[in-house]
């Protein structure tokens, strides 16, 4: 069965959300109960409006991935330049990685009060240029990024540590040891997704 004006069949305003639609069907239903035609005429009615705001959903709905493609495919040449160092690796990849310089800085916090984390820093290190050996194909390569990346990291440790309260800090950790926690972050981040 066909309906011209569902929302006028089920009395309901153009505007009306999905609640509101749903509770005059059940009403309508309930006050026809048992009229046939009348029953038919208010379920087409409500199948009318339910597919109506499907189609919506569906036409609105964003697509994320081809949005993202566009701005990229839209951006400048430096950007697309930039990205092109980046890759997603599958799952399982980031996770071993992630496990990896995980184990490292506990490792480093349980160690922190012997002559310093240098050893962990640098196995932390030779994984990274391992990592992006086997990745790059060049060792020269991998060996740049993954001196970068702790450099970087330390870097930024250093100038972002000084600026965490000291509540939230444990109080035997050390400022080159929360600086190392950073760089570990910068070097998993640089041997699980650059390229």
């Amino acid at each position: 069965m066909t309906v011209r004006h569902p929302y006028k069949r089920l009395g309901v305003s153009p505007y009306a959300n999905e609640e509101e639609v749903w509770g005059s069907r059940n009403f309508l239903l309930e006050q026809y109960s048992g009229h046939e035609g009348s029953e038919e005429s208010i379920e087409a009615a409500f199948e009318r409006l339910l597919m109506t705001n499907f189609k919506q959903r569906k036409k609105t709905k964003i697509n994320l991935k081809t949005r993202l493609k566009k701005q990229v495919d839209e951006s400048p040449a430096w950007v697309k330049n930039l990205l092109s160092f980046v890759e997603l690796p599958p799952m399982d990849i980031i996770f071993r990685r992630l496990f990896l310089f995980a184990f490292m800085g506990g490792w480093s916090i349980m160690n922190s009060a012997e002559g310093g984390p240098a050893f962990q820093v640098a196995v932390s290190l030779a994984a990274c240029i391992y990592f992006l050996n086997e990745k790059t194909k060049s060792l020269g390569r991998a060996f740049v990024i993954g001196l970068g990346a702790l450099a970087t990291g330390w870097v930024c440790g250093s100038i972002l540590v000084p600026i965490i309260p000291t509540v939230v800090i444990h109080p035997t950790w050390t400022l080159e040891l929360m600086t190392l926690l950073v760089a570990y972050c910068f070097l998993f981040l640089g041997c699980t997704f650059l390229k």
